[in-house]
């Protein structure tokens, strides 16, 4: 069993999705827990629910495209908590997922700003904190995406690749330094995103999740805050620069 008593916890995008529940889980295993989104009253509905559960948790407005903003969050997230001894960088969209003759730089350098950038400022600030601290765990939400290509989602699946590659870069410069950094890469989850995409598809995406699947089931948002509330707990005291699919078996195939 692993618990994150007395722990700090950041969490982005921590306003709905897996990112909520990461919060939740976290909270609920003991950590002080700051809430970080750009969606204000999405977040603040997330520390409010960890309050009435009796656990700690702070809101926190953030761009994670902008430098200034994510460098804000995690000193406000000192300074409201003295340190920070985990993160979990899951603040991501999808986009407008057409063809690659059809895509859009607009789209594409947004869909990159969040999804990547976002990950090496969130990873930037927090190592900068976490070194001047002696240590810390950080957990990149990567995706199937970044494991493998889909048509029709090449700005998504670059971005989620490159998460990977931020990922083991960090954690190899910071094998020695006490902070360990690895990826999670879930499948198609129950998560608003996944809900938005069935929507768009007019249910076609719900029946290829059912299909692409081994276990042919959405998996849970709570099966992946699991994960990265372990890998962020000192019972993964081992793990750095490991990239872990919570698929259903996608990635088996």
């Amino acid at each position: 069993m692993y618990e994150m008593d007395g722990k700090v916890a950041l969490v982005t995008g921590a306003g709905m999705g897996l990112g909520q529940a990461c919060a939740y889980t976290m909270a609920g295993l003991g950590a002080s827990v700051m809430v970080a989104d750009l969606n204000e009253k999405a977040g603040q509905e997330t520390v409010d629910t960890i309050e009435q559960r009796g656990g700690i948790a702070s809101f926190v407005h953030v761009d994670v495209a902008d430098a200034s903003a994510v460098e804000a969050m995690v000193q406000r997230t000192i300074d409201t908590y003295g340190r920070l001894d985990s993160a979990v960088n899951n603040a991501g969209i999808v986009g407008e997922g057409t063809i690659v003759a059809n895509e859009s730089e607009s789209n594409w350098d947004l869909v990159m700003s969040i999804n990547l950038k976002g990950v090496f400022l969130c990873c930037k600030y927090q190592v900068r904190q976490m070194l001047a601290q002696g240590g810390g765990a950080i957990v990149n939400m990567s995706s199937v995406m970044g494991l493998n290509g889909n048509a029709g989602a090449v700005s998504y699946a670059a971005s989620k690749h490159g998460v990977i590659g931020v990922t083991k870069c960090v954690a190899l410069e910071n094998a020695q330094t006490n902070i360990r950094v690895n990826a999670i890469c879930p499948g198609i989850m129950k998560t608003p995103l996944v809900d938005g995409l069935i929507d768009r598809s007019g249910g076609a995406f719900a029946d290829y999740a059912m299909t692409s699947t081994p276990m042919a089931r959405l998996g849970e948002a709570e099966e992946v805050a699991h994960i990265a509330a372990w890998l962020c707990s000192d019972a993964a005291s081992y793990i750095t620069g490991t990239v872990l699919p919570v698929d259903g078996g996608f990635n088996a195939q």
